[in-house]
């Protein structure tokens, strides 16, 4: 399966670089895998596309301002952006700079805070920061929101709102899961009054998801690798719903390859499926067969990523491929701050 099965072209005028003035009053394109059909909604129908007694699994992370502008002592110019937080003091972080930092140089950043370079782990560097307070209070002082390259601004203030679903809950992505941007407390009560069931997983989106595919064989690709939690409850909601024949439904690519890496584990380990914590760098693309996602909701994606693959392996590329087409046709905006799609699973995916 070759990189280039997975281009296409994208005007750039369709590129969402705001949110819509309201969370929910995106466009919604809702694609059948069976017929391949399409149909074009508002996402405040997804209410009606969504039954009661089915289970929405959303991913509860909340984003980190892990963006910080610096300098080195020497001078030169530094951007960081952090991928992990270690502990209250350490991080695995990007540094960008004219010359990569060595071990034990100092930076500056934000002109208040110091860190140190520890250590550098192939692409990624661990600082240790010096300052008093906790990592994560001074990323909410003094970092940046993470907004993703295509997004060609510098972040505003509105960000730290818009870039972060109304339930997040758990410190440590620097991507936020942009299906979930769509839902406000509105859409979530009728939801709720409909007798929808919800349930979180938490998994730290990493800034390698923005990171392209450099191999021309997509199966020689290395995906990089996320922390990813789902509980005994978790289990225990997916397993009641499979029982009483309704729908487990994912809220975006992170909450499918949360519960999809569980259940890879389970079979795995040849046991009933079981909770998981633990790294993930779950690689799904067309050929991989589904053990618990009956519909999932996601944005558009980029040209040739990981995340137009796995709805591809979802759906059905010749499906994809065409509602793609239909979306750059109507002028659906893209990417993260963009509209989204309700896929139901083509069967024996």
């Amino acid at each position: 399966m070759k990189l280039s099965d997975f281009q296409f072209d994208l005007p750039e005028n369709l590129i969402a670089r705001y949110p819509t003035a309201q969370r929910s009053s995106s466009r919604l394109m809702h694609l059948n895998g069976n017929s391949g059909e399409v149909n074009h909604k508002q996402f405040t129908d997804i209410v009606e596309l969504i039954d009661q007694g089915d289970l929405l699994i959303f991913n509860n992370t909340r984003v980190i301002p892990a963006r910080l502008l610096g300098q080195k002592e020497s001078g030169g110019k530094v951007e960081v952006l952090i991928e992990r937080v270690l502990d209250e003091h350490r991080v695995l972080a990007h540094v960008r700079a004219s010359k990569s930092p060595k071990v034990g140089s100092k930076l500056i950043l934000e002109g208040k805070v110091q860190a140190k370079m520890v250590a550098r782990h192939d692409a990624l560097f661990e600082l240790v920061f010096l300052n008093d307070e906790p990592v994560l209070a001074l990323l909410e002082e003094f970092g940046h929101m993470p907004l993703p390259p295509y997004i060609d601004r510098p972040d505003e203030d509105s960000d730290k709102e818009r870039y972060q679903t109304v339930y997040n809950q758990v410190p440590g992505a620097v991507a936020a899961p942009t299906a979930g941007l769509h839902f406000d407390e509105d859409v979530l009560q009728m939801l709720k009054s409909k007798g929808v069931k919800s349930e979180f997983v938490t998994l730290h989106v990493g800034a390698g998801t923005f990171q392209p595919v450099r191999v021309d064989n997509i199966l020689e690709h290395q995906m990089h690798s996320e922390y990813a939690e789902v509980s005994q409850q978790v289990v225990d909601a997916i397993l009641a719903t499979k029982a009483a024949g309704k729908r487990v439904i994912a809220v975006g690519t992170t909450s499918v390859r949360s519960i999809e890496s569980a259940a890879h584990a389970s079979l795995k380990a040849g046991t009933e499926l079981a909770p998981f914590l633990s790294d993930t760098d779950i690689f799904i693309y067309p050929g991989y067969e589904f053990q618990l996602v009956d519909a999932m909701l996601t944005n558009f994606h980029l040209s040739e990523s990981t995340l137009l693959m796995l709805v591809s392996a979802f759906c059905g590329k010749e499906n994809i491929e065409n509602a793609y087409q239909q979306a750059i046709d109507q002028e659906y905006r893209f990417f993260s701050y963009g509209d989204a799609m309700f896929l139901e699973k083509k069967v024996g995916q």
